[in-house]
Formats: structure tokens, sequence, C-alpha cells
């Protein structure tokens, strides 16, 4: 099931890159999918291209009422 407010789409990715993926996220105590979410706004940042913060940092970062 997917989390509320999030995009799901099925990718096709090279079995061994998977597996690194996984152990990485393993390393950094992430889920796999996690950890691809984690490397994508990583590799916008690097480009200048940084998405917008995700619900918990624009929550986190409101003025309190």
């Amino acid at each position: 099931m997917s989390s509320p407010g999030k995009k799901s789409f099925l990718l096709r990715i090279d079995p061994d890159l998977w597996v690194a993926i996984e152990r990485l996220a393993a390393q950094e105590l992430r889920s796999a999918n996690a950890q691809v979410e984690y490397l994508l706004r990583e590799g916008l940042a690097r480009r200048g291209r940084k998405p917008a913060a995700d619900t918990t940092e624009r929550d986190a970062t409101r003025p309190q009422k």
C-alpha cells in the first residue's frame, strides 16, 4: 500500500543495482523505497533542482497559529 500523498510508479531496474540500493538502505536504516527517494532528492539537489519540501518539512517550518 502506498503512502498518502505519494505517487507510485513501476520502476524497472538492473538487479545488481537493486542489490546495492538494498544494501545501502540497510546500512542507513531506511527501506529500499526510502533510499531510492533519498538518492533521487540528493541527485536533484546536486543539480540545483531541489524539489519542494515534503509535508513534514513544510509543517515543521510553518509558523504556529
